[in-house]
């Protein structure tokens, strides 16, 4: 029975040595610590302009390469646009390639917010643009031979769904061909404007005004 207060004794003894070794070694952690942040200020504070200088010339650097990206793809586009100066180019093109062409029309003339959306279920919508006045337009690309003509069936479908569906102030049909009779009726009792071949070539041209003025 007496061996056992000798062993709490131990017991307690090892216990209190382990409680000051962790102190000292949170205490050691905490001193090695304050020494890491105190040579970290001293060091940015000696090196401060040197840092400053380092950050300028990365944000140079940053809008040098910024720049020039810009300056190259707008040096495209202008290529691009000026691809686009006849009805030749178009006359040629597939029906996709017929809607980013008239995509590029629209932002070479001033609107924003051109997005090409044509394809399946495009709800007779193939480029949504914002005009220079302000004013959102729907175009319908109708990109056809000079024997097939743009129906009052085609132009009828936009007019369903340009203002409800695209929530858009005006729609515009565009085709390398022309318009039959009822199609050029219907567009002008509704307000839609019709864009036959010639009307196109003038816009590319730069000689007749876009479709939405």
């Amino acid at each position: 029975m007496a061996r056992r207060p000798a062993r709490r004794r131990r017991t307690a003894a090892r216990r209190a040595r382990q409680a000051r070794d962790d102190k000292t070694l949170l205490g050691g952690l905490a001193l090695g610590g304050s020494i890491l942040v105190v040579l970290a200020v001293t060091w940015l504070a000696h090196h401060l302009l040197l840092l400053l200088t380092l950050l300028a010339l990365a944000l140079a650097v940053t809008g040098a390469v910024i720049r020039r990206r810009q300056l190259a793809d707008r040096r495209a586009f202008e290529a691009h646009a000026a691809q686009l100066r006849h009805i030749g180019p178009f006359l040629t093109m597939s029906p996709k390639d017929f809607e980013h062409a008239l995509a590029v029309l629209c932002r070479r003339d001033g609107c924003t917010k051109v997005t090409v959306v044509g394809g399946a279920g495009d709800l007779a919508a193939d480029v949504l643009a914002t005009t220079p006045n302000g004013r959102r337009i729907l175009i319908q690309a109708k990109r056809y031979g000079p024997r097939t003509f743009v129906g009052s069936q085609d132009v009828q479908k936009v007019n369903g769904t340009y203002r409800d569906v695209h929530r858009c102030d005006l729609a515009v049909v565009v085709t390398t061909s022309t318009f039959t009779k009822a199609a050029a009726a219907f567009c002008q009792q509704v307000g839609i404007r019709a864009v036959d071949q010639r009307a196109l070539a003038l816009w590319a041209e730069g000689a007749g005004k876009p479709p939405w003025n």
